[in-house]
């Protein structure tokens, strides 16, 4: 049997919605897994956007994607996720966010709170009804236990007519393991 942590997790709810996406965001690039996953799981006419800071992340998912031949529907933006809507002016389908720090790069670089919400706050925006955004957060660190905690809190004041909000966790595991927050768009805004 898989062991299922909160990355495969994210994969898994995330997939039947990837299957007639338009455009995906990926907010946090890192080595490119993500990217690759939401790629090869929509349609070839899609829009994928994958955003880091880090130049050294996105020439680790340009050479993913070339390597399994999805560069093509990939738009690799090196700047931060809280500039989204500048660069996407459409609706979004899905996203996914997998915050903390680029795997095997330093760890003074990080996702920031601020930044995050900002980006969720345009996502959540543009998302179509039905759409889904995972969030994959870090509380086994300061910076990531300070980050999840905000981005928490700023899901809990999310509308509960207009989002779904769940989060999924490793109950038995130690070291604080990564928490997955799902958030579904049920509605469109009914305030004036």
């Amino acid at each position: 049997m898989e062991v299922v942590n909160a990355l495969r997790m994210a994969q898994i709810l995330i997939r039947a919605r990837l299957k007639t996406a338009r455009c995906v965001v990926d907010a946090t690039a890192g080595n490119g897994k993500d990217t690759l996953f939401i790629a090869a799981n929509t349609p070839a006419d899609s829009t994928v956007w994958a955003f880091d800071i880090q130049e050294q992340a996105l020439r680790k998912t340009r050479e993913l994607l070339f390597q399994n031949g999805f560069d093509s529907k990939v738009r690799l933006i090196n700047d931060s996720h809280a500039k989204v809507s500048y660069y996407i002016g459409t609706a979004i389908d899905a996203a996914m966010f997998n915050l903390g720090y680029l795997p095997g790069g330093s760890h003074a670089i990080n996702t920031q709170p601020e930044n995050t919400i900002a980006a969720l706050s345009q996502i959540l925006s543009q998302l179509v009804i039905s759409g889904i955004v995972t969030i994959v957060a870090y509380p086994g660190y300061e910076h990531g236990l300070t980050e999840m905690a905000e981005v928490s809190y700023f899901l809990n004041q999310l509308p509960q007519k207009e989002y779904c909000v769940a989060c999924w966790s490793m109950v038995n595991q130690i070291n604080h393991p990564p928490l997955l927050y799902i958030v579904e768009r049920v509605s469109e805004n009914t305030q004036p």
